[in-house]
């Protein structure tokens, strides 16, 4: 997978810090891998509201997201969400993309959907209610839920915060490779990196 180098090297400088500041231990916040991940009700871009719950018996991705986010916008411009959410749509899997930034709303996640064209629900978090109950710290930052409604992986996309690997290790497609083969992931959590999650002040 192609992933292109749009990164200021001072972004890409801190969002590796990010990284190697894991070195001494990991940490996912208010949830943990082998956790019942908790349930929510959010609306999507549209009005329709969800709930974890009405996924019950699917894998679920839950992406945490700021469209405004650089590190999103290069994973979106590279296509690593879309393809991954693609690629497994067939296999039990749902993708829903959560923007609890506290400026999120339904027109500017439909443009982004459009812009993107992707068509994986976006959630609506601007209490930030639910990122808080996930201890969700970064855009982007994954939780993947299991069939049973327990979190089996949480953190980053890839092994590649600066952007500069022409493949690198993706670790929810690895994730995902597992569960949906009915096998648990070799690798469950690691340090998520990029743009804070703009939470309500």
């Amino acid at each position: 997978m192609k992933v292109f180098r749009t990164l200021p090297h001072s972004v890409a400088s801190a969002a590796l810090a990010l990284v190697i500041s894991a070195s001494a231990g990991l940490s996912i916040g208010a949830v943990d891998v082998g956790e019942k991940a908790p349930d929510f009700a959010l609306p999507d871009a549209n009005g329709t509201t969800h709930t974890l719950s009405q996924y019950r018996g699917k894998i679920v991705v839950l992406e945490w997201t700021n469209p405004t986010c650089p590190f999103v916008k290069r994973h979106y411009k590279a296509g690593t969400m879309q393809k991954l959410a693609e690629k497994y749509s067939a296999k039990n899997v749902a993708w829903l993309a959560v923007d609890s930034s506290h400026f999120a709303t339904a027109e500017a996640a439909k443009t982004w959907q459009k812009d993107e064209k992707f068509s994986y629900p976006v959630l609506l978090d601007p209490s930030g209610t639910v990122g808080q109950a996930y201890g969700a710290k970064t855009t982007p930052h994954i939780f993947i839920v299991d069939q049973q409604g327990s979190v089996a992986y949480a953190g980053a996309i890839d092994d590649d915060p600066r952007g500069e690997k022409a493949e690198p290790r993706n670790y929810v497609d690895e994730a995902l490779a597992a569960l949906t083969s009915g096998k648990q992931p070799e690798v469950t959590n690691t340090q998520p990196y990029g743009c804070s999650v703009k939470y309500k002040k």
